[in-house]
């Protein structure tokens, strides 16, 4: 396996690793929003989804489209959703083993 693909792959995995840009991921599923609206739905700053979005751009997961004066983001990427939708299904049945071996 090439090696670059494997540092890659590696930078996403941490990009995944946080909980905030895993719900903007998920909120963008199926629509197109914009930072002050992604700042209100997540109840976190501006300036701190912004910096999030700014990761998930660099890595080509999400991109924009202006819209007047407005900037508007969408999943770049549509199939990191199936990595994250994977990952879920894992964390339930992870969850449900330990809740059986207690």
């Amino acid at each position: 396996m090439n090696i670059n693909y494997l540092n890659e792959a590696s930078q996403i995995f941490k990009i995944l690793s946080n909980e905030t840009r895993l719900k903007m991921l998920v909120n963008l599923e199926n629509k197109s929003i914009s930072v002050n609206d992604l700042s209100s739905l997540l109840n976190i700053e501006q300036s701190a989804v912004s910096h999030q979005l700014s990761i998930l751009k660099k890595h080509q997961l999400v991109d924009t489209d202006r819209v007047g004066k407005s900037i508007y983001y969408r999943l770049d990427d549509p199939h990191i959703l199936d990595i994250v939708n994977e990952a879920v299904q894992h964390s339930s049945h992870v969850i449900r083993v330990k809740k059986h071996g207690e």
